[in-house]
């Protein structure tokens, strides 16, 4: 088994079968036999899992999962696991998101090249596309918001940016089925990419802040226990 695909379904599978009241997971001997593995493998990939606050291991007692610790990092790998997430953390993320995106706007602003307003071009004409097709844009919602991060030319940025978008993979299509959403967001992209274009950093910003403001709201939605929106998460 390859070290990544262990990674991500030792964690799915620790989630699994710990414990629910202590948190206590099978021990190292009885994931190796599970994973069909060697005891160093479950090690190796142990330490990983601890070092991303996903477990804790114990001397003489044994391994802990303590998701409640665990990294960003580790919410993503949690997400392509297939492991369900605490909405309360996500919403924090989309918060954190918005944050990060609207800077990026302004960023853009100033050092976008015409390489990424090119690319920029394309998804926007893609989306056109979709939306014509009647499909969603889950993909080029991504694809949009990650290239102005990407014209920043700030690479650790991109780095971080992008880990949203993974912790949201199987959910944006959800949010996408509705293809008044779609519509609107694609209209929406065609304002900001106007102001990347004209290099305007306020207005960039302010059209931003008001595009994410739609994601922030379904997810307090989720949280505040609207129906609609808890059964798109539980299909999710």
């Amino acid at each position: 088994m390859k070290e990544k695909d262990l990674l991500a379904e030792l964690a799915a599978y620790l989630y699994a079968c710990s414990n629910s009241e202590t948190g206590r997971t099978p021990s190292e001997r009885e994931l190796a036999e599970h994973f069909s593995v060697s005891r160093g493998q479950i090690r190796e990939t142990l330490a990983i899992l601890e070092a991303m606050r996903i477990v804790e291991r114990r001397a003489k007692s044994g391994i802990y999962l303590t998701t409640r610790q665990a990294s960003v990092e580790a919410m993503a790998l949690f997400a392509k696991a297939g492991v369900p997430l605490d909405p309360i953390q996500i919403y924090e993320t989309v918060e954190l998101r918005k944050i990060h995106e609207i800077k990026a706007a302004e960023l853009a602003c100033s050092r976008a090249t015409e390489e990424n307003f090119e690319r920029l071009r394309e998804i926007l004409a893609a989306s056109e596309a979709r939306l014509a097709a009647g499909e969603g844009l889950a993909r080029e919602d991504r694809d949009f918001h990650l290239e102005i991060v990407r014209a920043t030319q700030n690479s650790v940025f991109h780095k971080i940016c992008s880990i949203y978008y993974v912790l949201g993979e199987r959910r944006l299509p959800i949010y996408f089925n509705d293809p008044e959403r779609g519509r609107r967001s694609h209209a929406e992209h065609l304002q900001i990419f106007d102001a990347l274009v004209r290099r305007d950093g306020n207005l960039a910003q302010a059209l931003m802040s008001a595009h994410l403001q739609g994601a922030e709201s379904y997810w307090k939605g989720l949280i505040s226990g609207n129906e609609e929106a808890t059964k798109a998460l539980e299909k999710a």
